[in-house]
C-alpha cells in the first residue's frame, strides 16, 4: 500500500527531483496536498499528482492544521523555514523528510533531533549522496577492510563557476544571513560524506575562506548592473546571464520561468535576480574555503571548496594503512590500490542521476510503511555530526582560522539547548 504524503514547497528540489517518485512508483508513495505560496508552481504540482482545489495550500501551517489524513511530510522550503515547519509536523505525529540543510543553527538542529525521539518519528535528511552508486561502493569497501583503517581523506568539491553564480551570487543562498553559510548550504554534504567514511567522531577541526573575487570592485569598465542592460562585456564575460541558463544551467532556469524555451528564459531574465552582473549582487559568502579536521583516533581530513572551476564534480583520495582510493565523481570511477600487491583495481559504477534520490525515497518509504523508526542511514541523529562540522568550521573562518574543540563546541549547544527548556 502507498503511504500518503504532503509536499511542503513545490520548488525545483520539491517537485522535479523528489516528487517524480510518486508518479514512477505510485505503489511506494502518493501525494495528497501540496503547500506552495507560488500559485503557478501550486497548480502545476497539483495537475501532476491529482490533488484536488481544496487540498491545494498556499500557506504550509493550513496544510498541517487540517485533519491528519497523512503518513508524512516531505519539506523541501527554504533553510530558516525548516525548524518552524518540521516541528509542526512532528508535533502532529508526521514523518518527515527534510531537504538539507537541516536548519541554518545548531540549536534548532539540536532540537529537531530531540523532538524526533520524543515523538518516535522518523526525521530523514535528504542527504542523498551516502546512497549514490559511488559512494556507497566506497564505503562499502572501506567497511570491508580493503585498504586497512583510513589514515587521511582529501575531499575537493568544485562548485564550477556558473553554479556558483547561479546559486551562490545571484540565487537563493547568496547571504549567510537570509539562508545559511556556504560550508552548510552546499557542503553539509561533504562533510557527511567525510563523517560517514571516516566512521568515527571528529575531535578539532579549523577553517580559512573568504569572498575573495564575485565583488563590487572588480566589476569591469562600463559594467551595468544587469546583463541585459545594455553590458559591453557579453561576449567575453564567462558570467553573463544568458551563456548558463540558454547552455547546460537550462533546467535551472526553472527557478525563475517555467518556460524554457531560449525566448522565455531571455524574456524573464532581466526581470529577476539571476539577471543581474555578478559584481552587483548582495551576495555574502565565500566563494573558496579549506576546512582541516582531526578524528578521534588521530586520522586527518581536509576538505577544499572552490568556485574557481570549469566542472562542478567532486574528488577525493582516501589514504589507508593498506592501501588507497582515489575517486571523481564526475567519471563515476575510483581507483583502489592495494599497496601489499602492487595492484590496481578501476571500478566503474552506473549512476543515471537519480538512483541515490531513489533509493532514499525507497527506504523512507518502506521505514514508514513498516513503522519502523530505527535511525536511517541518513536519519537526523546520522545528519547531526556534519551539520556541527558545518557550523564550529564556520566559527573557525569567522574567528581567522581558531581551532574548535568539536566535541566542547556540541556540548555548548546541548547545555544552552536544556537550559532553554528548563526555562
Amino acid at each position: 500500500m502507498s503511504i500518503k504524503a504532503i509536499l511542503v514547497g513545490a520548488g525545483v528540489r520539491g517537485a522535479t527531483v523528489y516528487a517524480p517518485y510518486a508518479l514512477k512508483y505510485p505503489d511506494e508513495l502518493t501525494f495528497v496536498a501540496v503547500a506552495e505560496p507560488d500559485d503557478e508552481r501550486r497548480t502545476s504540482f497539483a495537475k501532476k499528482h491529482h490533488i484536488p482545489v481544496e487540498r491545494q495550500y498556499k500557506d504550509w501551517k493550513e496544510a498541517l492544521t487540517e485533519s491528519r489524513d497523512a503518513d508524512a511530510v516531505m519539506i523541501c522550503t527554504h533553510d530558516r523555514m525548516h525548524y518552524e515547519q518540521t516541528m509542526n509536523a512532528l508535533e502532529l505525529d508526521y514523518h518527515v523528510l527534510l531537504e538539507k540543510p537541516i536548519s541554518p543553527f545548531p540549536m534548532e538542529c539540536l532540537a529537531m533531533e530531540r523532538k524526533a525521539t520524543e515523538k518516535g518519528r522518523l526525521l530523514t535528511i535528504c542527504h542523498v549522496l551516502r546512497y549514490t552508486p559511488f559512494w556507497s561502493t566506497i564505503n562499502r569497501l572501506i567497511r570491508r577492510g580493503d585498504i586497512g583503517n583510513i589514515v587521511s581523506i582529501q575531499l575537493t568539491e568544485h562548485i564550477g563557476f556558473a553554479h556558483m553564480a547561479h546559486s551562490y551570487v545571484r540565487g537563493h543562498w547568496n547571504r549567510s544571513e537570509e539562508s545559511s553559510p556556504l560550508i552548510l548550504s552546499k557542503s553539509c554534504h561533504d562533510l557527511d560524506l567525510i563523517a560517514w567514511l571516516m566512521g568515527q567522531d571528529c575531535k578539532r577541526i579549523s577553517s580559512f575562506g573568504s569572498l575573495t573575487h564575485f565583488r563590487p570592485e572588480h566589476a569591469p569598465a562600463g559594467a551595468p548592473k544587469r546583463c541585459s542592460d545594455g553590458c559591453p562585456h557579453l561576449e567575453s564575460c564567462c558570467y553573463a546571464d544568458f551563456r548558463y541558463y540558454l547552455g547546460e544551467g537550462r533546467r535551472h532556469a526553472a527557478h525563475f520561468t517555467e518556460d524554457l524555451s531560449d525566448e522565455g528564459i531571455l524574456r524573464a531574465l532581466p526581470h529577476t535576480p539571476y539577471g543581474r552582473c555578478v559584481y552587483a549582487c548582495d551576495n555574502d559568502v565565500v566563494d573558496h574555503q579549506i576546512v582541516n579536521m582531526e578524528f578521534k583516533n588521530g586520522a586527518t581530513a581536509a576538505f577544499h571548496l572552490s568556485a574557481f572551476t570549469h566542472d562542478s564534480t567532486r574528488r577525493v583520495h582516501i589514504m589507508g594503512t593498506h592501501g588507497e582510493i582515489q575517486g571523481s565523481l564526475a567519471d563515476q570511477t575510483f581507483n583502489v590500490f592495494d599497496f601489499a600487491s602492487g595492484s590496481q583495481n578501476r571500478v566503474q559504477v552506473q549512476d543515471g542521476g537519480k538512483e541515490g534520490t531513489e533509493s532514499m525515497l525507497r527506504e523512507f518509504c518502506r521505514q514508514v510503511k513498516q513503522h519502523h523508526t530505527a535511525p536511517a542511514l541518513t536519519s537526523i541523529e546520522a545528519s547531526i555530526q556534519s551539520h556541527m562540522l558545518a557550523f564550529a568550521a564556520e566559527e573557525s573562518r569567522v574567528q581567522q582560522g581558531t581551532v574548535i574543540d568539536l566535541p566542547a563546541f556540541i556540548e555548548h549547544r546541548k547545555h544552552q539547548l536544556y537550559v532553554e527548556a528548563t526555562r
